[in-house]
């Protein structure tokens, strides 16, 4: 259990298909186990399917389209990774809007792996300190980020991890954060 409750808090998962299951359903897990409640926002109804790297993983009940979610809604955003989730978000306008609106609350955001692509397209990377998979280094830098290679970054509610070896880190402080609130540095 975490020594953070964030007991009646709603977070959403925003993904899509070709999510890396486990950036999911840890920290899914570790939401529920700190008493939130988690809800699994997608590009479409339905199910979607997951993979473990680049083998064929679980599928996953929808329970709302990112065109229907409203961030006011949900205390704090999760961004799974995944090449192919993550590409896939990053071009949608609906999945950027939503995204947009968590900073512009001040909610926290918590983005790991290939999940801050889809930052950089929502337009909320500039100034802020982040980390992500090593390969998308060079865009974040580009799009007016401060990127290092560490286990976890956290700066004013938006926390960012680089891969699955860093979920326990990343999900402690998915939970801290969400727990805080609000943060005033938080901005889009």
């Amino acid at each position: 259990m975490s020594e953070h409750s964030i007991a009646g808090k709603k977070v959403a998962f925003l993904l899509t298909d070709g999510v890396e299951q486990v950036e999911l359903t840890s920290p899914w897990q570790a939401v529920k186990d700190a008493g939130g409640e988690p809800t699994l926002v997608a590009l479409k109804s339905g199910k979607l399917q997951g993979f473990k790297g680049t083998e064929t993983g679980d599928t996953f009940d929808v329970d709302l389209t990112v065109a229907e979610a409203n961030a006011e809604d949900f205390d704090a955003l999760v961004l799974p990774g995944g090449v192919v989730n993550a590409d896939h978000l990053r071009v949608d306008k609906d999945a950027q809007a939503f995204t947009r609106a968590f900073f512009e609350q001040h909610k926290p955001v918590a983005s790991i792996c290939h999940g801050p692509w889809l930052l950089i397209d929502a337009g909320v990377v500039r100034g802020r300190n982040v980390t992500s998979y090593h390969t998308l280094q060079t865009d974040l830098k580009n799009a007016g980020a401060n990127w290092s290679d560490a286990e976890v970054v956290v700066d004013q509610g938006l926390v960012t991890s680089r891969s699955p070896k860093d979920l326990p880190a990343f999900n402690s402080k998915l939970v801290e954060e969400t727990s805080e609130g609000r943060h005033g540095g938080q901005t889009a």
